[in-house]
């Protein structure tokens, strides 16, 4: 069947796996994307329709392959999405932050991309500005949010192998 094809990436010890996305989690991803961004962003003015977004995601993102997800028990708990050197999509189903999901996606996304990565953060979403200088992203720009579909201030992150990764406070 089509699951012979994916492969699972991770250690076996934990429960969560992280596969390469297929058509069919398509439902499930637009499900995590959405419900990710009204949890994490509620002031954010979208640019697309939640069935906009849903058929993006299952006509263009799936299809244009690089898209990982990250499952339990054929849940879909977050999915990475990288596109060249960026990491164009990273969300985790509201209810699973803060378990190590997205440090395991954003583990894959460095191996396979050990020169670096970027992303774009919006501002206004200090989890995900927290979450991703603890990965060890630095700032590079700033701007006014004119450059986006959402007109939102955000930020160019950057990772590169060997830059200093966030130490635990002591």
């Amino acid at each position: 069947g089509p699951d012979a094809e994916r492969r699972p990436i991770g250690s076996e010890t934990s429960p969560v796996i992280v596969l390469t996305a297929t058509a069919a989690d398509a439902a499930q991803v637009a499900e995590v994307d959405l419900a990710a961004r009204a949890a994490a962003l509620p002031t954010v003015r979208w640019a697309h329709t939640p069935d906009e977004v849903r058929g993006w995601i299952a006509g263009v993102l799936l299809p244009g392959g690089e898209v990982w997800v990250a499952e339990e028990a054929g849940l879909v708990l977050g999915y990475l999405a990288l596109h060249d050197d960026f990491i164009a999509q990273l969300y985790l189903r509201p209810g699973y932050w803060r378990r190590g999901i997205g440090t395991t996606l954003m583990r894959h996304a460095k191996r396979l991309r050990p020169d670096g990565l970027r992303l774009w953060c919006f501002q206004v979403n200090a989890r995900a500005r927290a979450f991703y200088a603890a990965q060890g992203f630095a700032v590079v720009e700033c701007t006014d949010g004119s450059g986006n579909e959402e007109r939102e201030p955000d930020l160019l992150l950057a990772w590169r192998p060997g830059s200093a990764s966030a130490a635990p406070p002591r």
